[in-house]
């Protein structure tokens, strides 16, 4: 008989084997689900994952995709390394975006090089300011971050919807919920001409660089780590855990708000109520993906990014409903926690136990 044994050390091997074979697996799961709705396989693989990078408006499509994932995965790895749980990338995003939309707006006839960092200060302040609401709930009155923060995104989805659909919906929309399209000197610069490609991604790929520096480079970084392995060692060090875990909320909260600032500021030019496809979400399973290291980091940020725009793909070219995206991200995640266990755990071959003579 099978039986699950605690290994003696976890094993560094599967620590970077388990994300390779959770991608394994959910290609081989995918190829079944091809399989099961009567399409074929490979060529539903060869549209979700080759088809749309054969060009390079294609390629800074994924660049497009990768910057909020990025930037909201760097904020992710700095809570989770502490141990601290937030699920809330997806409301500090949509706050960011929400009030650097009411900024620009208000910015609408003005012009200026400090335009645009206004806006961003804006969305970055929001994100930060709505994230450091639940760490003040965790610090002050010890209620679990996984809780509030989740429904911290479902207030701040409503919010958003509130104001799309009155203060800042466009009059000349005809009746959209949407806003106005902002001035031209409150959008990011594009990185590719000709393409939806914005300095957004720099954001991005810089933030999971000084998250690898904090952690690797500075003392604050080693605080956060011992807190998150041993909260009474860090106590005992006399490292501040209450002044650490709202720095940790705040970080977190200011780059997901820049997140989603870049992307009102980026490809959209203005807010709308579907500014976000899930990016917050999607964030925490690049920050597992990526092992919580930089280069991980991007790469899983890549592949995340590439789901988003297979599953457009797929519902164009194979009429597939737009939630096989989130089937695929669903699987790989599952398939990535199941692989994870391997870390800690071996599989052992038990012989079952011998009957004892006498016995009936």
């Amino acid at each position: 008989m099978l039986s699950l044994e605690r290994r003696a050390v976890d094993s560094r091997a599967m620590q970077w084997a388990s994300p390779l074979l959770a991608l394994v697996l959910t290609i081989i799961t995918g190829m079944g689900i091809f399989m099961a709705l009567g399409k074929d396989p490979v060529e539903g693989l060869t549209f979700f994952f080759l088809t749309p990078l054969s060009d390079t408006h294609g390629w800074a499509e994924l660049g497009l995709k990768m910057a909020p994932l990025l930037l909201c995965a760097a904020g992710l790895t700095i809570c989770y390394r502490a141990k601290l749980w937030n699920i809330g990338a997806e409301g500090h995003f949509l706050m960011g975006a929400l009030w650097a939309s009411v900024v620009a707006l208000q910015l609408g006839g003005q012009s200026g090089p400090w335009v645009l960092p206004l806006v961003l200060i804006a969305g970055i302040v929001a994100g930060a300011v709505w994230a450091l609401l639940a760490g003040l709930l965790k610090t002050q009155f010890h209620c679990n971050e996984i809780l509030t923060t989740i429904m911290l995104n479902y207030i701040a989805l409503n919010l958003l919807l509130y104001a799309v659909h009155g203060p800042l919906k466009d009059p000349y929309g005809f009746g959209f919920p949407q806003s106005e399209m902002f001035a031209a000197a409150a959008l990011l610069p594009k990185l590719i001409p000709d393409t939806r490609l914005h300095i957004g991604l720099l954001f991005g790929l810089l933030a999971a660089v000084a998250v690898g520096v904090l952690f690797a480079r500075t003392f604050i970084g080693f605080q956060l780590k011992v807190l998150g392995q041993d909260e009474r060692a860090a106590a005992f060090a006399g490292f501040p855990a209450k002044r650490l875990t709202l720095l940790a909320f705040i970080l977190a909260g200011g780059l997901a708000g820049l997140a989603g600032a870049s992307e009102v500021t980026g490809p959209l030019g203005q807010l709308v109520p579907q500014v976000s496809p899930g990016y917050g979400y999607t964030a925490i399973i690049v920050v597992f993906l990526g092992r919580m290291q930089a280069v991980g980091i991007v790469l899983a940020a890549a592949l995340l990014a590439l789901t988003f725009m297979g599953g457009e793909m797929l519902q164009i070219a194979m009429a597939l409903p737009k939630a096989i995206t989130g089937l695929f991200q669903g699987l790989l995640l599952f398939y990535l926690l199941t692989c994870d266990a391997f870390i800690h755990y071996r599989i052992r071959m038990r012989r079952a136990p011998k009957a004892v003579a006498g016995e009936a």
